[in-house]
């Protein structure tokens, strides 16, 4: 039983992918928050609530920006953004693997990475800095949209973190 760089390469892409399944799990509170407060008949007409509405549409938007800072106080404030984090640590499973020759396991992260680069580029928000457009986003089907996003990377994330621990544990037993 040896201690490769194989082995390295899946433990820690275990501990990172428990972070990029916390990433997605958020994703979908969060969405899931914005589709029942859009649904939510109680105080329709009052401004106070269709202010605070509008505070959590952008709360949550600037959250999952594309870089940190920004002009907003409220964004900047945001503390840690999820998108720019998520992207990189997926980047770094397949630089990790491409350096360990671990073909299979490259090739299954491959189209997640170039979906994430395409995702960068091509984000639908008018703005380059953020991911979700908040007047955007409130839309039925970019809702919807964007909750079945998450919900594919949640299950891609788990399918990951089992296949990891699985060529993990043959890596070094076989070794």
């Amino acid at each position: 039983m040896a201690f490769t760089f194989a082995a390295f390469c899946y433990m820690l892409s275990l501990v990172l992918c428990a972070a990029l399944i916390f990433f997605a799990i958020w994703h979908i509170i969060a969405f899931d928050e914005l589709r029942t407060d859009f649904k939510s008949p109680i105080d329709q007409g009052n401004p106070v609530h269709a202010r605070e509405r509008l505070r959590n549409i952008e709360r949550i938007c600037f959250l999952l920006r594309k870089v940190s800072g920004g002009s907003r106080g409220e964004a900047s404030r945001g503390g840690s953004q999820l998108v720019l984090p998520e992207y990189s640590i997926h980047g770094l499973f397949c630089t990790m693997f491409l350096c360990a020759q671990e073909w299979l396991t490259l090739g299954l992260n491959t189209p997640l990475l170039f979906y994430h680069v395409w995702r960068y580029f091509h984000c639908p928000a008018d703005s380059p800095e953020l991911a979700y457009d908040p007047p955007v986003v409130m839309n039925a089907d970019t809702l919807s949209y964007c909750q079945k996003e998450a919900w594919c990377k949640l299950a891609f994330y788990l399918l990951s973190f089992f296949y990891y621990l699985y060529c993990m544990i043959y890596t070094l037993v076989s070794s």
